[in-house]
């Protein structure tokens, strides 16, 4: 019996393909199932144009055989199988694929959907075995033929014993190593659960004979037995009409395949025909994965080619303000590499993606408009997400998203997107008024916001801390410009009136100076103010960043934060700066306690700490006295 080579520089080749082109070595399983079921429609396929194969569909089958002792691992089916010829042709020549081949013929007379196009994917039996025989009768064909390899020396082909048309792959697999364990691919857990996970879709019936065990007659007792179980479920639930699939068959699903024992609150079942034709089933879940936002979360939906899982976790199909989706995507017209493991960058997966962007947008919006409890139920898990989402990539996303933002609304006392708040902005208003901070309580009571409140404009009142890069990201809403009501000029006065607070200061320009000597580089500057309404003091940031943004660089980049600007803005009709006033006159020294009083208050209101808390308390005492 003579010993062939493997064409195509064999040794190198396979060693590449095993080492490098696959990563998962639990893969081959996937592969070798794959290429059954390309047999058994290559033999589908001629039955309905010759009566003489005497097989019905329902007959086709994939069997899988273990010998534990033997560690033997088999592959049966009852395909088209191959004669000596396409023995040397499609295991002879590495990256020979018979499928590719067949597609390609029948490509002008129907549409087949055949997984395998590379002819790489039997070759990844050997990550798991030491030598792998395949016996094989063609159909039509009187003899079958035997071909045996360790994967290293080439290859044998002789005759062999097989009754019927079909293949049996028999896999040798390798000895167990401290780190690696090939056993396991003979424990029946091990198999059914690689199965469900890559093959659960083969619409072929994939049989194995497993144990189990029954109670014995007229006793309590149980006793094991075998018995041949179907392990996979074979046809999808995505590729079953939407009127055909009731919801609790979708929630099942969703719980089965994401783990999520809670009950999404979405389902989004889309059926694409056109330049690429895809199939996808897509969840909005309920709940936060607990490492949602950590790093070690895994975005992405699961890729199906055909029934098989190629990908578990593919990025490119979800844009990243959307990671929370979980869901499948299958589709025949996909580029894959010769792994099957990694997508070639094409534009039919671009075209999946835009779809599936504009899809779960329109879900979105849908819920917003039609089921305002469910949506908001959604946002107080998954808004922060929309959020990061609009900021992120210079705002490149933020068409996107920017309608599905919602925010706590100081006149209305909930929350509302920003077309909500465009739409009952008070006659003459041109802005989108906003004050960030840590609470919306607190904020509610600020000088400025009671000021525009008494005005009957509205403020958003911004509680999160990426709240305050999202009107930076989007400049303008509805043609409507973005103001903060804690760093900018309202520009509520008219000219008289500003030209009423300039006077005003000339006159209380010695106060302010003597205010400024006494507190030192505490403040950059003092000033009056006639956007304080009842309040004496605020505290505001010099042009540039927001209190707020200050103390985020300080807690995400400490080395490059530097401390914005203070400027304290006095209420010169307040009594509390006239008493100071007075007191500049009469007791500087109480004066100088008095600015120092109203500076801590500011910066409380401010939300900003206090230098010496000690101090302050001190001082309070002080004055008290």
């Amino acid at each position: 019996m003579e010993k062939m080579q493997f064409k195509a520089e064999s040794q190198r080749l396979l060693d590449l393909m095993i080492n490098s082109i696959y990563t998962n070595r639990e893969i081959f399983l996937r592969e070798i199932i794959s290429n059954a079921s390309d047999a058994i429609d290559k033999l589908a396929y001629t039955a309905l144009t010759d009566d003489k194969v005497g097989i019905s569909r329902e007959d086709f089958a994939i069997t899988i055989t273990r010998a534990k002792d033997a560690r033997i691992l088999t592959i049966s089916d009852n395909g088209i199988g191959m004669n000596r010829t396409e023995m040397e042709e499609n295991l002879g020549t590495i990256a020979k694929s018979g499928s590719l081949g067949f597609k390609q013929a029948m490509e002008k007379k129907e549409d087949i959907d055949i997984i395998g196009q590379f002819g790489v994917g039997f070759y990844s039996a050997f990550m798991v075995a030491s030598s792998v025989t395949v016996v094989s009768k063609k159909y039509g064909e009187d003899k079958a033929w035997r071909w045996d390899s360790d994967g290293a020396d080439g290859y044998t082909i002789e005759e062999g014993e097989r009754e019927y048309p079909g293949t049996d792959v028999i896999m040798t697999l390798k000895p167990d190593t401290e780190e690696e364990k090939y056993s396991e691919f003979l424990e029946e857990y091990t198999l059914r659960s690689l199965v469900r996970k890559y093959s659960d879709y083969i619409h072929y019936p994939i049989r194995m004979e497993v144990s189990k065990s029954r109670k014995k007659e007229d006793s309590d007792e149980y006793e094991s037995y075998q018995a041949v179980e179907i392990l996979n479920s074979m046809v999808p639930i995505w590729q079953r009409a939407k009127k055909d699939v009731t919801e609790e068959e979708y929630e099942n699903f969703y719980r089965e395949k994401f783990f999520d024992f809670n009950k999404p609150l979405r389902t989004v079942h889309v059926s694409a025909e056109g330049t690429v034709s895809f199939k996808a089933l897509l969840y909005i879940p309920g709940k936060a994965p607990f490492d949602f936002y950590s790093k070690d979360f895994k975005r992405g939906l699961q890729l199906y080619s055909s029934g098989v899982m190629i990908m578990e976790n593919c990025e490119e199909l979800l844009p990243e303000h959307f990671r929370f989706v979980r869901g499948v995507v299958d589709s025949q017209d996909l580029s894959l590499n010769i792994s099957r493991e990694m997508l070639q960058h094409s534009r039919q997966l671009t075209i999946i993606a835009r779809n599936l962007e504009k899809k779960i947008k329109s879900e979105l919006t849908g819920m917003l408009e039609n089921d305002r409890q469910s949506y908001e139920q959604f946002f107080g898990v998954f808004g922060r997400q929309l959020k990061y989402g609009t900021v992120a990539d210079y705002g490149a996303h933020k068409d996107a998203t920017q309608d599905l933002l919602l925010f706590y609304s100081n006149k209305q006392g909930k929350l509302i997107s920003l077309k909500e708040y465009v739409d009952s902005m008070a006659e003459g208003q041109e802005k989108i008024y906003y004050a960030p901070g840590e609470h919306t309580d607190r904020l509610a009571k600020l000088p400025q916001v009671k000021l525009l409140a008494d005005k009957g404009y509205d403020v958003l009142l911004f509680g999160d801390e990426v709240d305050e890069f999202v009107p930076q990201t989007l400049m303008t809403y509805s043609e409507k410009s973005f103001c903060n009501v804690t760093t900018e000029d309202l520009q509520l006065q008219s000219e008289e009136e500003k030209k009423e607070l300039e006077t005003k200061a000339e006159s209380m320009k010695g106060i302010l100076t003597f205010v400024k000597q006494t507190l030192g580089e505490r403040v950059k500057e003092v000033r009056l103010s006639a956007n304080l309404g009842s309040a004496p003091v605020c505290m505001v940031p010099d042009a540039g960043m927001s209190f707020e943004m200050e103390k985020y660089m300080k807690r995400v980049n400490p080395e490059y934060a530097f401390p914005v600007g203070r400027i304290l803005e006095l209420n010169p009709e307040h009594t509390a700066v006239k008493a100071m006033e007075k007191a500049v006159i009469e007791d500087p020294v109480k004066a100088a306690d008095y600015a120092r009083l109203l500076c801590c208050q500011a910066q409380l209101m401010a939300e900003l700490p206090l230098e010496d808390p000690v101090a302050y308390t001190e001082l309070v005492c002080k004055l008290m006295q």
